[in-house]
């Protein structure tokens, strides 16, 4: 079972990740890319690298026929399938086999139980681990569900059974909302799994999300690696990891620890896997699924255990013992975990993409990043941009430097959820251990989610900069101390930045005065570079990053604030265009997988109209409007620019 060369069949973090371990242990590594990734990191930093199709991952990632064509092709012996696409498939992992490839993971029959929640859950039952109460049987007629869920009563969770990572889930709180749960669901499903296939579950209400590495060989060792809580999520989608989870005691750990690990013995498990549990108030815990592959938040086990998980899984893949029993797992200090998105959390944390124009990650932390200085975050997969992960002695240690590092990582181009996260991690609730999966719904309410408002002594301070930029960039034509000077007095340069109109007078080559609106800024230059300032405004000091990608546009970061900037005096006017209640445009790029309504039909506010799936996930399309749609500007199928039309909706108002 040696082999020297792995294929990745990845992209994007996990495949550099894989990559570099490779690399460590010595062997040759293979990668696959899409049109979209052809210039992608990691294509670049593996051994060989093989083309495998179109940018939209149902043509290049998720074709298993071309992977194993690409490692035939290259040499390769073994498969590593990462996270997420394939990972997962039980029929990927045959066919591996079936072709003489060693499948870096659990068997193929391994993966097919426990990639069904509800064969997994039946497993579990039979096993007496503790589980709740819910329906898992093939009957999958609405009428069955509405009869099972009824006995379950409310709140009770839809699940896709052959999937994860928040699609294909429903909370339902009233019975009566049930149908649409499950037709959503259903749809969701199938396009994320191949299978419309659900489960019901009663649902916990707050509860924490914690999981257990498990690690086993084919020699008959099954050990556990801890837990990480990660309870802090959006649409059902993980955000924040730590471990150990701040709130387990020992006894706790240890009971759910026995309890993952007597899970995979259920099935003779081999490789790296994750148990995953709700605890709810009482301290009483509960099988959720089990996760068949490495995890996204794995760094955080690495770092309080000192093992690399992907040499391990690629050692249990060569037949070796794991060489460890569970007397030998120590755990070291607390590790916590942020995942950088490029995605807009004041817009219900929708994807955003478009071309990262500089990107930095600060020394003092783990960051584990798929993505560079111009690349395109695309919309055909998920907008992760990077994990960022902090280890200290203790758990404040390990916010306070996580905290520290996102306010120095500096992305421009598209927007993200840096913010959000450095905010999420500074709440009390956070700081003292206390989160849950409502953490994100409960406190990040719409206005705590609002873009920041540009106020005037950071307006003068963009005026500032962009007038140093241009100073900067015109050295070459006269002298540096003479930029911004007549014979007669210094000259007042005008911006205009959202409405606020800024205007930079030099007093002399490092001293300025700024005048925004009726406010004035004394402004002294304590250090320039090539993409820092440092500045002292009236009495206080203020370092940012800035970058002029155009000469009109500006970006600029002071701590966990970001703007993007245009000063509207240097481009020309144009005329806006008004979107008026009952034109409903795209709200991202995607595919239009359901054209829910037909020309002429009555909606009311809240409609379903369409769903678009972008990077993974589905969106509902809403009428705003109540009213008869007018006209309909794309067809089920159909690839959408964001913000392009969809609906015409003729208000009932307008009607008669």
């Amino acid at each position: 079972m040696m082999f020297d060369t792995v294929l990745i069949a990845n992209r994007g973090e996990i495949a550099c990740r894989i990559i570099r371990t490779i690399g460590e242990m010595g062997l040759r590594s293979v990668a696959v890319y899409s049109d979209a990734d052809r210039d992608a990191p990691h294509v670049k930093l593996a051994d060989d690298a093989v083309h495998i199709g179109a940018s939209p991952a149902v043509e290049s990632y998720l074709q298993a026929g071309k992977i194993i064509d690409a490692a035939k092709a290259s040499g390769a012996q073994a498969i590593h399938p990462g996270y997420g696409f394939l990972s997962e498939t039980a029929d990927f992992a045959a066919r591996c086999v079936a072709a003489g490839l060693i499948f870096i993971g659990p068997s193929a029959e391994t993966i097919a139980i426990m990639g069904d929640k509800a064969i997994a859950k039946r497993r579990m039952v039979d096993a007496a681990i503790p589980t709740l109460a819910g329906y898992q049987s093939d009957a999958q007629s609405d009428a069955v569900l509405l009869k099972e869920a009824k006995k379950i009563g409310v709140p009770l969770m839809v699940k896709a059974a052959a999937g994860g990572g928040g699609r294909g889930m429903r909370l339902v709180s009233d019975i009566e909302n049930l149908t649409r749960a499950l037709s959503s669901a259903r749809t969701e499903a199938l396009s994320a799994f191949g299978s419309d296939k659900l489960i019901l579950e009663k649902a916990v209400i707050r509860p924490r999300h914690v999981e257990v590495q498990i690690f086993g060989d084919s020699h008959g060792t099954i050990i556990h690696l801890g837990e990480r809580d990660c309870s802090v999520q959006r649409r059902h989608q993980k955000v924040l990891e730590e471990s150990p989870c701040p709130i387990l005691t020992p006894e706790l750990r240890k009971r759910m620890g026995e309890a993952a690990v007597k899970a995979a013995r259920t099935v003779e498990y081999v490789g790296a896997g994750t148990v995953e549990f709700l605890l709810d108030e009482a301290e009483d815990f509960y099988f959720l699924e089990m996760n068949t592959r490495l995890q996204v938040e794995h760094p955080v086990t690495e770092m309080i255990t000192g093992l690399d998980l992907v040499a391990l899984q690629i050692r249990v893949a060569q037949g070796k013992p794991l060489g460890l029993s569970q007397d030998d797992i120590k755990f070291s200090g607390h590790a916590i975990e942020a995942r950088l998105y490029a995605e807009e959390p004041s817009n219900d944390f929708l994807p955003a993409t478009g071309r990262i124009t500089q990107l930095s990650f600060p020394d003092t932390v783990r960051v584990d990043s798929g993505v560079e200085t111009g690349s395109d975050v695309s919309p055909f997969y998920d907008p992760m941009v990077a994990k960022i992960i902090a280890h200290g002695e203790d758990r404040d240690t390990a916010r306070r430097k996580l905290v520290q590092a996102l306010k120095e990582t500096v992305l421009f181009g598209v927007e993200t959820n840096r913010r959000f996260l450095i905010d999420a991690l500074e709440i009390d609730v956070f700081t003292s251990g206390e989160a849950t999966t409502a953490f994100i719904e409960d406190i990040f309410t719409a206005d705590r989610l609002a873009p920041i408002d540009l106020t005037s002594d950071v307006a003068a301070l963009a005026g500032i900069t962009q007038y140093l930029a241009a100073r900067d960039a015109s050295k070459a034509a006269m002298p540096y101390d003479l930029y911004g000077w007549s014979s007669a007095q210094a000259l007042a340069h005008p911006y205009e930045y959202k409405g606020q109109r800024v205007e930079v007078t030099a007093q002399g080559p490092d001293r300025f005065s700024v005048n925004v609106g009726d406010e004035t800024y004394n402004i002294t230059l304590e250090n320039w570079g090539v993409s820092t300032a440092r500045y002292r405004l009236n009495a206080q000091h203020v370092t940012l990053v800035w970058m002029t990608p155009e000469p009109a546009t500006l970006h600029i970061q002071i701590g966990a604030r970001s703007f993007d900037l245009v000063n509207t005096l240097a481009v020309p006017s144009q005329s806006t265009v008004t979107i008026g209640k009952g034109d409903i445009r795209a709200p991202l790029h995607g595919a239009l997988t359901e054209i829910c309504v037909t020309k002429g039909e009555t909606v009311e506010i809240g409609t379903r109209l369409a769903v678009i799936e972008a990077m993974k996930m589905q969106h509902d399309i809403l009428a705003d409007v109540s009213g008869t749609v007018a006209a309909i500007f794309a067809e089920g199928g159909d690839q959408v620019e964001a913000d392009a039309p969809l609906f015409k909706l003729k208000p009932l108002a307008d009607s008669g």
